[in-house]
């Protein structure tokens, strides 16, 4: 199982998944280039420069093929790297996600988007996290997952969050969603106020056979939200219960 994280945020995002989800499953939770402990990649950089950095990961820790979760711009990652590599891909969890900013959103609002992401970039860490936070939790998140995600947000990387952002505007993964052909899962908080769940019904529509869960008061990372939910739904549907009844 491999975990792909958004912007903004690296690999300890899935803590609560690598500690419950390992006695199944051979997980492995990277830091995109641009994060965590990994280099910031060369510009100009796209989402097909990061699915190909994954395969290449997978290259290197011997996987041929794996089941990919992805939390928002780590969703959308998931999917082109699903257009690029599908025979590597066992299934797909996509979780707060989007098909690109502009055609998940409208054309206003990811423009606003990138504009805000390219300039909040410089800002010092406290400011963005500030800025950023409100957006990520619904309110049933404990103050022990705020004051974790705002650590981990902390150490952002300007660089990576500039290049996930514009790469987040400039994608569109429409056309690929139906063509998927493996079994996916749909994860959305209600409270998502990022990708809201009318983005949820789009995916919903267009991939063939997905299942949509809905994990009530969770916001934009649900994983970090509502974990054992989360891990719950992850855990059956990988494990062959509702995947192998998708086939």
């Amino acid at each position: 199982m491999v975990l792909l994280h958004g912007f903004l945020v690296d690999s300890r995002l899935w803590q609560p998944q690598l500690e419950r989800l390992s006695a199944e499953f051979t997980v492995i939770a990277w830091d995109a280039p641009g994060a965590g402990q990994s280099a910031d990649p060369p510009e100009p950089f796209g989402i097909d420069d990061w699915a190909d950095c994954l395969a290449g990961l997978l290259d290197a820790v011997g996987v041929e093929s794996a089941h990919v979760v992805g939390v928002s711009w780590g969703g959308m990652l998931a999917q082109e790297f699903y257009r690029r590599r599908g025979e590597r891909v066992r299934s797909l969890t996509l979780a707060g996600t989007y098909s690109g900013w502009r055609s998940s959103l409208g054309a206003a609002l990811s423009e606003e988007r990138l504009a805000n992401c390219l300039r909040d970039a410089s800002l010092p860490a406290a400011e963005v996290v500030a800025k950023y936070m409100p957006g990520m939790l619904g309110e049933s998140a404990t103050q022990a997952a705020r004051e974790e995600l705002a650590r981990i947000m902390s150490d952002f990387h300007p660089a990576g969050f500039r290049l996930m952002a514009m790469s987040s505007a400039e994608v569109d993964t429409r056309d690929i969603l139906r063509e998927i052909r493996v079994p996916t899962l749909l994860v959305w908080g209600d409270a998502d106020a990022r990708s809201p769940l009318t983005v949820a019904r789009q995916f919903h529509a267009a991939i063939p056979d997905a299942r949509l869960a809905i994990v009530a008061g969770a916001g934009h990372v649900s994983n970090v939200d509502a974990p054992a939910q989360f891990n719950a739904v992850v855990r059956d549907f990988c494990a062959g219960g509702d995947a192998s009844a998708m086939r």
